[in-house]
């Protein structure tokens, strides 16, 4: 039988309006009936999106080539410190004194005691602000100060301190300290809202600070012995290092809160330089960086490319997120094959990001292959940032060893040139290797291909991590 010739329900018929024969007037279509002009606007929205996405998030034409430098001293040498310091467009200070602390059960108390005896000023900035036992017991002490007159300031990041107690906060207020908010969400400013404010910068009365990877939260509480109590470290510094922090913290203060710090509460008239310690004979020497990156300004890559060629006979690293770019990678690896002991702790199992640590994964054999030695924490979080070149050189700070510390975030770290520092830091580096598992390069390289598969998903979003 052959097929009607009746017109169905919906059939255009001949001569009608967009039919074959239409009259005049008619617009073209697809075959699906969308108007040209439609999927031209939809195309256009789309590389539009497109070209936002790449511009925000991708690293197309953000870096030099390569870095270079026709010579590198060491560490432990004025020509090393000026050329650092050089290259992140800072100065090198001379002076002061350096602790290292070990996990909450030592850097909490030594916080909260530094606040008790503050006299003039406390300022404090964290990135990570989380309701709990710490957040309760530091408002506490920071209303008592501000009820006694000292001038007490906190800054927080919006997106960090999400889970900061807004009543513990408005109290705080009352009790006279100043709070203000590092990029909250408004309009005209969604397009930085990734760009955050990740520095760590504690200070009292312009003379005593704290710096390193912890914040405020219960996770930090503890000596690393349970997986809920995160492994981290700070140091306390006097002096010059305190003041550089304080310098750190004024800055973003400004930008977040208009108000420009000023007068002897905040910034003390310096005291005369005297000796570090008896190993050195001489004052500690630090370099401050607070990075503020922008298009083609990434001071903390420099900073560390320098400092890790600079090590002549051992460089250890412990980074709670490890996703270098090229140029850090290789001067790692041209360290170990110039047969320097060059060694990398980085978390296990225990991480808050999954994908940052497929991503790190992704560099193992390169890295191995070169001769680096890796060891992966094993009892809980290794959320520590630390740095330490041939038992002089120390880097503590908020930087994480990422795209996102060197060309997105607001970042500060120390460099100190102290062997009293530098001993501790290694003391406590080689403690944890004896709680962690090293990476063998026969056993990695048998690693099923799900492992490989995720090692590329997380490379490919290295940028974003």
């Amino acid at each position: 039988m052959g097929r009607s010739s009746k017109v169905g329900l919906g059939a255009v018929r001949p001569g009608a309006p967009g039919g074959p024969a239409g009259g005049g007037g008619a617009v073209p279509r697809r075959a699906g009936g969308t108007p040209w002009w439609l999927l031209l606007f939809a195309a256009v929205g789309v590389l539009a999106t497109l070209a936002v996405v790449v511009g925000l998030f991708f690293s197309a034409g953000r870096r030099p080539p390569a870095l270079t430098a026709a010579a590198v001293p060491g560490v432990d040498s004025e020509a090393f410190l000026r050329a650092v310091a050089g290259a992140a467009a800072t100065s090198v200070h001379a002076g002061g004194t350096a602790e290292l602390l070990n996990d909450g059960d030592e850097f909490y108390p030594a916080i909260f005691r530094a606040i008790a005896e503050a006299r003039r000023s406390v300022t404090f900035l964290a990135y990570i602000w989380e309701d709990g036992d710490v957040s309760r017991r530091l408002l506490a002490a920071l209303a008592d100060r501000a009820r006694r007159g000292v001038e007490v300031r906190l800054l927080l990041d919006s997106f960090g301190a999400a889970l900061a107690p807004a009543e513990g906060l408005r109290a705080l207020e009352a009790a006279g300290a100043r709070v203000a908010y590092f990029r909250p969400v408004r309009f005209g400013m969604l397009t930085r809202l990734h760009r955050r404010n990740h520095r760590r910068a504690i200070v009292i009365d312009g003379a005593v600070g704290f710096t390193g990877g912890a914040a405020v939260s219960d996770k930090w509480k503890g000596h690393a012995r349970t997986p809920e109590e995160w492994r981290d470290s700070m140091v306390r510094v006097t002096g010059p290092p305190a003041g550089s922090l304080q310098a750190a913290f004024a800055q973003s203060w400004v930008g977040a809160s208009g108000r420009i710090l000023a007068g002897p509460a905040f910034f003390p008239p310096a005291e005369p330089v005297a000796a570090a310690g008896p190993a050195a004979g001489r004052p500690l020497r630090h370099v401050a960086v607070a990075s503020s990156p922008a298009p083609e300004d990434h001071p903390l890559r420099p900073f560390f490319w320098l400092s890790f060629r600079a090590a002549r006979e051992r460089l250890y690293l412990a980074s709670s997120y490890f996703v270098p770019d090229p140029q850090l990678r290789r001067a790692v690896a041209e360290r170990a094959r110039a047969g320097v002991d060059v060694r990398l702790l980085l978390p296990g199992e225990h991480t808050d990001a999954k994908p940052i640590r497929w991503a790190t994964h992704r560099y193992y054999e390169e890295l191995l292959a070169a001769g680096v030695r890796i060891w992966e924490y094993q009892p809980t979080f290794m959320h520590a940032k630390l740095l330490v070149i041939d038992g002089r050189w120390t880097v503590v700070g908020s930087a994480n060893m990422d795209v996102r510390s060197k060309e997105l975030n607001e970042e500060n770290v120390l460099g100190i040139l102290d062997p009293g520092l530098a001993a501790a830091a290694e003391r406590a580096f080689l403690a944890d290797l004896g709680r962690a598992t090293e990476i063998r390069p026969e056993g990695w390289r048998r690693r099923g291909a799900t492992a490989r598969l995720f090692e590329r998903l997380g490379a490919a979003l290295a940028e974003q991590l």
